[in-house]
């Protein structure tokens, strides 16, 4: 691994106050974009969709339901990472077709991988399957974090904000989605005091166990 990666982990912390003058250019929106749609998935059945919320009025109808933070309408852009609620077989049928396409394979030589990710996931409780699809969103919040970090953009993860007011303001929930984290993407404002703290980890002895 690159000393630059490690370089990119201390530089990057959790953003509290975003310069507003400041937008991501449509090239690394695209890079950004790329990143999160090469992520790692349970099956690679990537069940979400993210919402990049440009819209200024959107975005000041979700700052109430953000308990009010400023990053919500400073950042240049408003990821919302939403998860599939409910696993139906057509999902896994979408996804069998991709790999056939992509692969220059038959869907029925697909079948036995099918029914195997149908025998797991479909028979699943409704409240089971939501947990599952949404954690699949933090394997792909992941992947932003890190290549922001390497273009030097700030991201700042969020979980506090009430989901169901975002399922009703976006319209989600007619989607079959929930908004299951929040991520501002932008630059930093000079005035951000948070940009100067010492970065607080657990160290390597605490943190690791070799069995």
């Amino acid at each position: 691994m690159s000393n630059n990666f490690i370089e990119n982990q201390n530089w990057r912390y959790a953003t509290k106050k975003f310069d507003a003058s400041k937008k991501v250019s449509e090239q690394d929106l695209e890079t950004l974009k790329e990143a999160i749609r090469l992520s790692a998935s349970s099956y690679g059945l990537q069940l979400y969709k993210v919402l990049i919320v440009e819209n200024p009025e959107v975005r000041a109808k979700l700052q109430p339901a953000s308990w009010g933070q400023s990053q919500i309408v400073d950042a240049s852009h408003l990821f919302v990472f939403a998860n599939i609620t409910d696993v139906q077989e057509s999902h896994i049928d979408d996804y069998l077709e991709n790999i056939a396409n992509t692969r220059g394979l038959s869907v029925d030589d697909l079948k036995g991988y099918g029914d195997f990710m149908k025998g797991n996931l479909v028979s699943l409780p409704a409240d089971k399957k939501a947990v599952w699809t949404s954690k699949q969103t933090y394997l792909a919040l992941g992947n932003l974090l890190n290549a922001a970090a390497e273009l030097k953009i700030d991201v700042t993860p969020m979980e506090g904000f009430e989901p169901e007011k975002y399922n009703e303001i976006l319209g989600l929930n007619q989607l079959g989605l929930n908004a299951s984290l929040v991520a501002t993407v932008g630059y930093r404002h000079e005035e951000d005091a948070t940009q100067h703290y010492a970065k607080v980890r657990k160290s390597k002895q605490e943190l690791f166990q070799t069995i």
